[in-house]
């Protein structure tokens, strides 16, 4: 039972990572249908574990449900993202002012040690693992708030849009942009500035937003650099 609960779940993260590669590629366009059947059919599959990973795509902001029409990409609009990257400032801004006075040295210099790493695969490109490394830095200091509604207020928002925030972080010099705010964010924490926190946080997300916003409409999302030359199994 353990060993095929285990190959379900691995089969499960290859069709998320599919189809969520496929639509931040452009290879799946917004308001385009995904098509569960053929889905079904080219990976060899029941369709059972495809709506599984659908319900999934559709809370992190990737796809809609229609009734009678299926899954479909979500296209967003220019307020949408300006609306999202502003509420996400206040409350990140928020977390980083109270993680001020409650953060200790020692997880200070984990966040250091972890946009050590994100320089580095900002060298190196690699958009999806910079994603994953990134989120454990906010996380950090986000638990450090020590308010657990203000965390899974943001962790609500931030998984109804990830695709918004991949997107971001794709874009050309983005990373590196990123690892160079953090520099200073950590640089705040060390101080015990709150004020200075807040506000870098705050500006970190803004910008986000408005890079994305001059990138193009709503509806259009960058080739990541790390797929710019690969071809997707979808």
């Amino acid at each position: 039972m353990k060993r095929h609960m285990d190959k379900h779940l691995t089969l499960r993260e290859r069709i998320l990572e599919t189809i969520r590669d496929a639509i931040t590629s452009g290879k799946l366009k917004p308001g385009e249908k995904v098509a569960e059947p053929e889905l079904a059919e080219r990976m060899g599959i029941s369709r059972t574990p495809i709506r599984e990973a659908f319900r999934q795509l559709e809370s992190e902001g990737y796809l809609t449900v229609i009734p009678r029409k299926g899954a479909v990409v979500i296209s967003f609009s220019e307020r949408d993202i300006e609306e999202f990257y502003a509420i996400k400032s206040i409350l990140e801004g928020y977390a980083a002012r109270l993680a001020c006075r409650n953060l200790t040295n020692r997880e200070i210099d984990r966040l250091a040690t972890i946009n050590e790493k994100l320089r580095q695969l900002a060298g190196e490109r690699d958009v999806k693992q910079f994603f994953r490394v990134h989120n454990d830095f906010h996380e950090l200091f986000i638990r450090a708030a020590d308010n657990d509604k203000l965390r899974d207020l943001i962790a609500d928002l931030l998984r109804k849009f990830q695709r918004l925030r991949v997107a971001s972080l794709s874009l050309p010099g983005r990373m590196h942009v990123s690892v160079q705010e953090h520099d200073k964010i950590i640089e705040a924490f060390r101080n015990r500035d709150a004020d200075a926190a807040e506000r870098l946080v705050r500006k970190n997300a803004e910008y986000g937003g408005k890079v994305l916003v001059q990138a193009g409409d709503g509806a259009y999302l960058p080739r990541p650099e790390h797929l710019l030359d690969e071809e997707l199994d979808i």
